[in-house]
């Protein structure tokens, strides 16, 4: 396994719509991993395939402190079911250091395919529910930023486009 670049805002392959997976093969399977690796090492609790320059409909997830319940949705479909939409506070790995609330569906049903390729269904509530429509979101090409005013955004932006000069 091996860890990969996270791509950080403004970067505008963020903004690239990911393509279904026709085919879950080792090459898949070994793309998964290493996304876990990279996610967990971050560390979040998840990460789509797009923030990793991959894209492909694939989102790992793992809302546990344990790090003990991997979950990976392949071709990923949301259906919200009920409840009042609330506000979280979310941030980002390809938005490092910043938080802010977005207003989510507290409750979804997601079908998907897992890393073997088997087709699935389950219900997800909570933070489960809003980490899956976060990174759902990123395989669209839509960041939490695009959520909050421009004026927050921009400033966002300006610091993060600072902070890359830095680096480089």
């Amino acid at each position: 396994m091996s860890k990969l670049q996270i791509l950080e805002f403004p970067d505008p392959r963020l903004r690239t719509v990911a393509k279904p997976v026709t085919l879950v093969d080792a090459e898949i399977r070994e793309l998964v991993d290493n996304m876990f690796e990279t996610m967990y090492d971050a560390p979040g609790i998840g990460l789509a395939a797009t923030q990793v320059n991959v894209h492909k409909r694939i989102i790992v997830i793992d809302v546990t402190e344990d790090k003990s319940e991997p979950l990976v949705f392949i071709n990923p479909e949301v259906t919200v079911l009920d409840g009042d939409a609330e506000d979280y506070q979310e941030g980002c790995l390809s938005v490092p250091g910043f938080y802010e609330n977005v207003t989510r569906i507290p409750h979804v049903r997601i079908k998907a395919m897992d890393k073997r390729g088997q087709a699935f269904e389950m219900e997800a509530r909570g933070l489960l529910a809003v980490c899956i429509q976060h990174e759902l979101d990123h395989l669209n090409g839509k960041l939490f930023v695009d959520y909050i005013s421009p004026i927050k955004r921009t400033r966002i932006r300006k610091k993060l486009e600072k902070q890359h000069k830095m680096r480089a």
